[in-house]
Formats: structure tokens, sequence, C-alpha cells
């Protein structure tokens, strides 16, 4: 391993070894504004060179363009590359930005084969249930994503933004390998239960958002203000008004060890996610979104960060200062059901 390529570690009690940092793919095409092709292809390739090994895509995300934007990627390099990608979030085809939650089997098995040829592969690495339709017995939903798993269409599965119970009840149907959680610096909720669940089971912890949406980098300081207005953190309650002001003041702690050690607020907050695989006992694989390979050159530099005992003691108090919840509506996510 050379000093700029990141460690590794394993997806799962049983799975491959991945990059313990990985690539959130879905702002190259959906959600945050704008984006450059040519730099977000460009993001891609960085990233594989620094080690990064475990993509993370969704079907929702820009309605399947951000897996055919990856498609001519994993066609170069399918054997360096783990492959994640998701259901669950249908999108009604006369409304194009609303969701409807769906776990039924028939949707699972039209979404599988929507994505499989979408990314043009024959098999998903790591299938993720997107978020929960609690009117679904969440085993009769793993049920069917382990029959892929059987079938060959799928080799791992993840769930997203599930409860300590529910991913105990779907681990007793067939092996969860990752849970992917909103966690970061601004949001803890899930190390109540989910994360020593995890630990429990051997499952691995891939932190979405581990740099709150950006707010923690200090690259926007009110969403309504600073963002352009079909970036999607422009409906999230902690980035607007009275609430992004209170929670900018809130990020004085990461730019002082940001100084300390010579580096940029973002690998501060990264470290500190990266770190709490030592804390937690269990391994812990963010996965940053960014489309500039200067980005992915930062974060992956974020792995090589140990901050000291004072400074996690320093950090500690911030998500419990926060303002304002994650989402508008918390019921979809774990802490809207815990």
């Amino acid at each position: 391993m050379s000093e700029h390529t990141i460690p590794t570690t394993t997806l799962g009690a049983d799975g491959p070894e991945v990059g313990v940092q990985g690539l959130g793919c879905m702002g190259m095409s959906f959600a945050y504004g704008p984006a450059d092709a040519d730099a977000s292809r460009a993001t891609l390739e960085r990233a594989l060179d620094l080690g990064v090994t475990l993509y993370d895509t969704a079907d929702a995300y820009g309605a399947g363009d951000n897996e055919r934007f990856l498609a001519p990627f994993l066609a170069a390099h399918r054997d360096e590359v783990v492959l994640a990608t998701k259901f669950a979030l249908s999108i009604p085809p006369d409304e194009p930005t609303r969701r409807i939650v769906r776990n039924d089997p028939p949707y699972i098995r039209q979404a599988v084969e929507g994505s499989l040829r979408r990314l043009e592969v024959d098999v998903i690495d790591l299938y993720y249930m997107h978020r929960r339709d609690v009117n679904i017995p969440i085993e009769e939903t793993v049920g069917v994503m382990a029959e892929l798993v059987r079938e060959g269409k799928v080799k791992q599965l993840g769930l997203s933004e599930v409860t300590a119970g529910e991913l105990r009840a779907a681990h007793a149907v067939h092996p969860i390998a990752a849970v992917q959680s909103e966690w970061s610096l601004f949001s803890r909720d899930i190390e109540a239960a989910v994360v020593p669940a995890a630990r429990e089971l051997g499952v691995t912890l891939v932190p979405y958002s581990p740099l709150g949406r950006g707010f923690l980098t200090g690259s926007f300081a009110d969403a309504a203000k600073d963002l352009s207005e079909d970036d999607l953190r422009r409906t999230m309650p902690r980035f607007t008004g009275d609430n992004a002001s209170a929670n900018a003041a809130l990020l004085a702690p990461v730019r002082a060890a940001a100084e300390a050690h010579g580096v940029t607020p973002a690998q501060i907050a990264l470290a500190w996610v990266h770190q709490q695989a030592r804390v937690h006992g269990l391994p812990v694989v963010p996965i940053p979104g960014t489309r500039r390979p200067s980005r992915v050159e930062e974060n992956t530099a974020a792995t090589r960060i140990t901050l000291t005992e004072s400074e996690l003691a320093s950090l500690d108090p911030i998500a419990d200062k926060v303002a304002g919840p994650r989402y508008a509506d918390m019921t979809f996510t774990s802490a809207g059901r815990e």
C-alpha cells in the first residue's frame, strides 16, 4: 500500500475487502445542483487510483440517471469495484419529484432487473433496501432479497435507515453485510441501538452524509441563500434560517482541530467518522459524495488523521446541540421508528 492509498476493511462478516472509504455517487446526477459530467468521470477514476473501491448509487437518484452514468466506468473497471445500489423509492411517472416507499416482492424483482439493465452488469455486489415500508414484514422483504442472491443477481444484502430490531429480524432471514445510515458529527442517533446491533451481528456500518451534506465543510452557511434552487438541501431543516445560523456556530471546535492538524474541517469531520470504527469496535466505511478529483484526494487523506482524546472530547457535544431534524419528515428514518 502506497502512502496515498487508503487501508481496507471487510464488508460484512464474509464479504470482500473494500477501501475504508467509499464514494457516494448521487450528486453526480441528482440532488445537489448542476454537475460537470467530465469532472465527475475524472472523480470516479481518481477515487479508484486512491484505493476507493465501494461505489454507491441507487435507482432513485435521478430516476435511474445515476446508474446509467456509472455504467461506462463499471464496464472499464468491473473487477476492481464493489458496486452498491438500492431499491425501495418508487417514482410515479406523472410525479417525478415524489417518492413512494415500496418493499413488496413484485416491486423488488422489477427494481433489480431495472438496475441490472441500467448499470449494464450481470450481478450487483451489494443490494440495499433503501427505505423501510412498515406495511411489509421485513422478513418478507429480505426473503425476496435472499432469493436474488441464490439466483446470482446479487452477492450481498444491505439495509438503509433501519432500527436495531429490524436489523436483527432481517439478519435472521439472511446475513446482512452492511447498514447504511446517516452518521456524522451532526447525526449520531444510530449509536444508541443500531451500532451495537451491527457490532453484535458482524455488520459493516456505511455512513452516508458523513460531512453533514457539506455543512461540516463550511462550504455553505445557509442553503436558501447559498445553494441553487434545485438543491435538495434547501428542503432540509438544519440548513436554512435560524437553524443554519445556530448550527454554523457549532463548527468552532472542528475548525480548531483542523488548524491544529494543518488540514481542512472536512478532513476532521471524516477523521472523526473513521475513528468510530475503533470507538465502537466494528468496520466503518463512510461514503462521502463529491464531484471533483481534488475533493476525493482531500477526503481520502482524512484516513491518515488521528484525532487526540482531547479533540474527540471537544467534538463530542456537537450533535446534541444541532438545531433541526435531519429531514422534515423523520418517519422514514431509523430514528423515527427506534
